[in-house]
């Protein structure tokens, strides 16, 4: 009798009979853990908003709402209709707030330090100055050069109220109303700006270096509270907006391909750099408070004119400044800041 022929044996049944128990208990098994691996993400799917809801709080809840555009529409659909040579605007509350509070601190403080009230200190080691200072110092001073340096200063005034007379002439009144007002607000934020710096760091001169150091601290004139004045010179920071402002105006309105605008810088660095020089030739100044000043003043000089330049049309052609500074409310009280670069 063949293999394949034989019966299956009573003990081999029995075998196959006792492992169908467990192989239902292994197919159960396996059944079961499926079904646990499918449920468990939906059920931390359904804890997750429970686990992650954030905590109750009784305080303001900041706005997360996008921050609107502080230029809501196209410049074209909104800006205003100017003639030809029109290309400022002024706001008088603005303008009014900026130019008589910045000449109101300006004078109100040189009235105060002309009283004497703040005492100045002995001057330090000379040592310690910058290289590029004790020239300053180490130098002879000239006598002449405080005058021709107040001459220059003189000068820069009068082209502040020569120049908008001119713009008038060519323009029009308003023209010359709102180049008086850029000039006469650049000068005063400029100033009030210089004399809280003077006060705050009350750097001595180099002349309180040569006169009034060491045995002769006791000299007369050396209780002097302008000797103590001197970061950063008024004299270069006021030639320096004037000079902004001119050479801004000059540019928008003639062009840059225009020789005006380009006579007017080039004959405004020159007037600044020669007020700056003999600052320093008459010992008053170091040549980082003339060049400090003349930074600072061509800064105000070209910002206040720009602030007032707003995108307008000229006909049917837009006209807008390369770089508008916008300011966007928001509803918890703040706000911020855009600027938008035109290329």
């Amino acid at each position: 009798m063949s293999p394949l022929d034989r019966k299956p044996s009573a003990s081999a049944a029995t075998c196959r009979e006792a492992r169908r128990p467990r192989r239902r208990a292994v197919v159960s098994v396996a059944l079961a853990a499926s079904a646990l691996a499918f449920a468990a993400p939906s059920a931390r799917a359904d804890d997750a908003p429970e686990a992650t809801a954030p905590a109750t709080s009784t305080g303001p809840v900041p706005d997360m709402r996008p921050v609107p555009d502080p230029f809501p529409e196209p410049p074209h659909r909104n800006a205003p209709h100017f003639r030809d040579h029109e290309h400022f605007t002024v706001d008088p509350v603005v303008d009014g707030v900026l130019t008589v509070g910045g000449l109101s601190f300006s004078m109100l403080l040189t009235r105060i330090l002309a009283t004497g009230e703040i005492q100045p200190q002995s001057p330090g080691s000379p040592d310690r100055l910058l290289s590029i200072d004790r020239v300053a110092v180490t130098q002879t001073i000239d006598p002449n050069a405080g005058g021709r340096s107040n001459w220059g200063l003189y000068g820069a005034y009068a082209y502040a109220i020569l120049d908008p007379i001119l713009s008038g002439v060519r323009d029009g009144r308003r023209a010359l109303l709102v180049d008086a007002i850029m000039y006469t607000e650049a000068i005063a934020i400029i100033q009030s700006l210089t004399g809280a710096t003077k006060i705050g760091v009350r750097r001595p001169r180099p002349i309180d270096y040569v006169r009034c150091s060491g045995d002769n601290a006791s000299s007369p004139g050396c209780d002097d509270t302008d000797l103590q004045l001197s970061f950063f010179s008024g004299h270069a920071s006021t030639t320096g907006a004037i000079v902004g402002v001119a050479s801004y105006l000059a540019f928008v309105r003639s062009g840059v391909r225009s020789p005006r605008p380009w006579i007017t810088l080039g004959v405004g660095l020159l007037a600044t750099a020669f007020v700056s020089y003999e600052r320093v030739r008459s010992g008053e100044h170091f040549p980082t408070d003339v060049i400090m000043g003349a930074l600072a003043g061509g800064a105000v000089g070209v910002l206040v004119p720009h602030f007032h330049r707003l995108p307008h049309y000229h006909e049917h052609e837009l006209e807008a400044p390369p770089v508008l500074i916008g300011y966007a409310p928001n509803t918890q009280g703040g706000g911020s800041v855009n600027v938008q670069v035109r290329f």
